[in-house]
């Protein structure tokens, strides 16, 4: 074989694969689609030890109060999962289908569903798992290393977060709401919870990583 007809051997045989693995991406996108429906409606019970304020005072405490209980909806998790373990074109088109099956087909998003959703202050954290997959998929093209890893989280979740604010401010100066409602607002969907949801996408982008290796061993 000439050196010349060694790269067009090449791209002819990522074309055969791409075909090949066509029906295999559609199962994949659907599946972790339909990931995403499921972790909008669940809610783990994420217990840990922390020092309560009362313990600094000397109060007599409970060992009960030195658990604390959070309910986790693990959704941004999963979408880190998704970017991690479809990359960024794949892992986008599932979102993309999530998001137009919510407007327009059935109500999979946690407060319903409709055109109107658009107008829910929790819609900016919807839309933002798109620049999240995209930049999150970007970083890990390079490789699966703690340091991508890392890099991959922080940037995706923060990126969920700010888009979901601003957002929020967007929707809420068209109906005129006030700052506390804003303000209490904001620390419900973006207050403790942006901790959980750096340590749970940190655990969910590396089980993408072995996930994705099994897989392609398998097929």
């Amino acid at each position: 074989m000439t050196a010349d007809a060694k790269p067009r051997v090449r791209v002819i045989k990522k074309q055969i694969e791409g075909i090949r693995l066509s029906f295999g991406s559609i199962l994949l996108m659907l599946c972790a689609t339909f990931m995403l429906i499921l972790s909008t409606f669940v809610q783990v019970n994420v217990s840990h030890f922390i020092l309560p304020s009362g313990f600094f005072s000397g109060e007599n405490l409970l060992l009960s109060d030195f658990i604390h209980t959070y309910k986790l909806i693990p959704q941004i998790p999963v979408v880190m999962f998704i970017g991690a373990f479809l990359g960024r074109k794949y892992g986008i088109t599932s979102i993309l289908l999530y998001i137009l099956l919510g407007l327009f087909v059935i109500p999979v998003f946690a407060l319903g569903g409709g055109p109107r959703y658009i107008f829910e202050y929790s819609f900016g954290y919807i839309l933002a798992y798109i620049p999240a997959v995209f930049f999150a998929g970007s970083i890990l093209k390079s490789g699966y290393t703690n340091r991508n890893i890392a890099q991959a989280v922080l940037v995706g979740v923060l990126t969920i977060h700010l888009v979901g604010i601003l957002y929020m401010f967007f929707i809420a100066s068209l109906k005129h709401e006030g700052w506390e409602f804003i303000r209490t607002w904001i620390v419900a969907q973006s207050g403790i919870k942006i901790v959980y949801d750096f340590v749970f996408s940190f655990i969910a982008v590396f089980i993408a990583k072995y996930a994705k290796i099994i897989l392609w061993f398998y097929m």
